[in-house]
């Protein structure tokens, strides 16, 4: 199995760090480095794609989402509790392999050299790109390690663990919400189990985040604070799976409160295009339109949106 896998995580880009983490540069970080755009997260949040770590500490997870576009057919087990590596480690190898993946941009007449010598020293990490990265248990360790070299943190979790979230306290928190009920989360997310309730809780957790009670992080003198974490929901639309009832969606989000509220479209890329078709892609006005219903449901505005991501960002 795990030869299998690694053929497939190689074949599109994914390399392994230290024994169960994975990085992977991305298209955005590509084009950064030779001078061109960035991610929505820049136009978003500020986020240099070329100072961006994508990385995940687990390719393990409990959902088998439609539109993943990761080999969710192939199974990747959970580590015994021996088998994982510790933050420390998984840092110095994320960092390092990174470096590796980047330093072939410098052989390269169209690589932004100024913008090249920036990504050598990443200020960013999105704990995101495959796995769900709240079933690796030193997870907020794993956070505070990167902050103490002066990295901000993007995690994106499916929610699924409520207990973990509240413990975690990234610079921003990501909880993705494709569903506006019980059945079509079945349906859209293909779960390992159903849990539709945890998600809920999970939505809970952030809400207390936004009333200003923060995760709760331990001090080196065995105290502890709470800190204030940026909160998004991030709405996945798939044509024909779940595009309807936003007053449903309105629901749910009102429990978290977020910050801010992802609409965007399912992108027919990578492996989902052996489970979706590509008219299960939104336009980006059809993207527009469902925010504007999700507006007038929650009180929150779109306040920016970029095209070429289909997507649309909704605040207060």
């Amino acid at each position: 199995m795990r030869l299998k896998i690694d053929d497939l995580l190689k074949k599109h880009g994914y390399h392994r760090a230290g024994r169960h983490s994975v990085v992977k540069t991305c298209l955005w970080l590509n084009r950064s480095l030779r001078g061109e755009e960035s991610c929505y997260k820049s136009r978003f949040y500020g986020i240099q794609s070329h100072r961006c770590i994508q990385m995940t500490p687990t390719l393990s997870c409990n959902h088998r989402c439609l539109h993943c576009w990761r080999p969710i057919e192939v199974p990747v087990p959970l580590p015994t509790s021996s088998d994982w590596d510790s933050p420390v480690e998984i840092k110095g190898s994320i960092i390092a392999e990174q470096m590796r993946l980047i330093s072939g941009y410098g052989g390269s007449e169209t690589t932004d050299m100024a913008a090249l010598e920036e990504a050598r020293k990443p200020n960013q990490v999105a704990i995101s790109l495959a796995g769900e990265p709240t079933l690796y248990p030193h997870l907020p360790e794993l956070i505070d390690e990167f902050k103490a070299d002066g990295m901000t943190t993007f995690v994106v979790s499916n929610g699924t663990q409520p207990d973990m979230i509240a413990k975690i306290a990234p610079t921003q928190l990501y909880i993705s919400l494709n569903a506006p009920d019980e059945e079509t989360y079945l349906r859209v997310c293909n779960p390992c189990g159903n849990f539709w309730e945890d998600i809920k809780r999970s939505l809970k957790v952030m809400g207390a985040r936004r009333s200003g009670k923060g995760a709760m992080v331990v001090t080196g003198e065995g105290a502890t604070t709470r800190t204030r974490t940026r909160t998004a929901i991030r709405i996945t639309l798939i044509k024909g799976f779940n595009i309807f009832d936003p007053a449903g969606y309105a629901r749910l989000l009102l429990m978290a409160e977020p910050d801010y509220i992802e609409v965007k479209a399912y992108m027919h890329v990578g492996f989902s295009r052996k489970r979706l078709g590509r008219d299960a892609m939104p336009e980006h006005e059809e993207v527009l339109s469902f925010a504007s219903e999700i507006c007038d449901e929650t009180g929150y505005r779109i306040v920016d949106d970029v095209g070429v991501s289909r997507v649309v960002l909704l605040s207060r």
